[in-house]
């Protein structure tokens, strides 16, 4: 019984939650209550949790709700940031110019998202390059630009053979990423392959995404001699996306 009120108390949530949105802000206790059919007792008992968890917060008069700060910030989690045509064109230019895989990423603050996967060449890992950030080029050059890294990976998990879980190694390979400007990883996520992950930047310098260049491992020093190719290319996708 304990585990079905649960349940219920999560589904009425998630659909008061459904209803603001739909309703745009200023919507009622009333009006939620009488959409949905829920008690109005039941319906206040959830508006109060899901304000005091910041999902919803109070209209200036008291009266209605509006979609929180922590809400938005769940949206703006998963919502992948649009490529524009110029974007899209000058990376096809990009990857005519090479026969390695070419991947465009955008940085969360503690997460990478895949917003231009190429599309001859998917990705292989994608779920553990999203999930390990210090085994990926992409990953290590998120984490580079954080003073406070250590908490980003605090147990490092090993993916490949090669995959780095101690820190002091860790920690070498984020200052050699500052000194060189890009970083590379191989067999490191997935065996056999090798990325280069070149930066990324906001017109303010803050580092926003990754350009990645990727190909088996046995050819990471063909896969270098692009690297000044593709770092002039990131540097010209900057612009075009943020």
């Amino acid at each position: 019984m304990k585990d079905s009120r649960r349940t219920n108390t999560v589904t009425n949530s998630i659909a008061i939650l459904e209803t603001v949105a739909d309703s745009g802000t200023g919507v009622t206790a009333k009006e939620i209550a009488e959409r949905l059919g829920l008690a109005p007792a039941t319906t206040y008992r959830l508006l109060n949790s899901l304000v005091a968890d910041e999902y919803l917060v109070r209209t200036a008069d008291l009266r209605g709700f509006a979609l929180g700060a922590r809400l938005r910030g769940l949206a703006a989690a998963i919502t992948v940031p649009a490529v524009p045509t110029t974007a899209r064109a000058l990376l096809d230019d990009f990857r005519a110019s090479t026969r390695f895989a070419v991947h465009l990423m955008n940085f969360r603050p503690a997460a990478i998202q895949v917003i231009n996967e190429d599309p001859d060449h998917p990705i292989p890992g994608e779920r553990e390059l999203a999930r390990h950030l210090h085994a990926s080029a992409a990953g290590k050059l998120l984490l580079s630009s954080h003073t406070e890294w250590r908490a980003m990976v605090a147990a490092p998990a090993r993916i490949a053979a090669r995959t780095k879980i101690d820190h002091a190694a860790l920690a070498t390979d984020l200052q050699s990423i500052r000194e060189a400007g890009y970083a590379r990883a191989a067999d490191e996520l997935v065996p056999g392959i090798a990325c280069l992950a070149l930066p990324v930047y906001k017109s303010s310098g803050t580092l926003a995404g990754a350009l990645c260049l990727s190909g088996p491992s046995n050819r990471l020093s063909v896969l270098e001699t692009h690297r000044d190719t593709a770092r002039d290319c990131a540097a010209r996708l900057g612009p075009l996306l943020y």
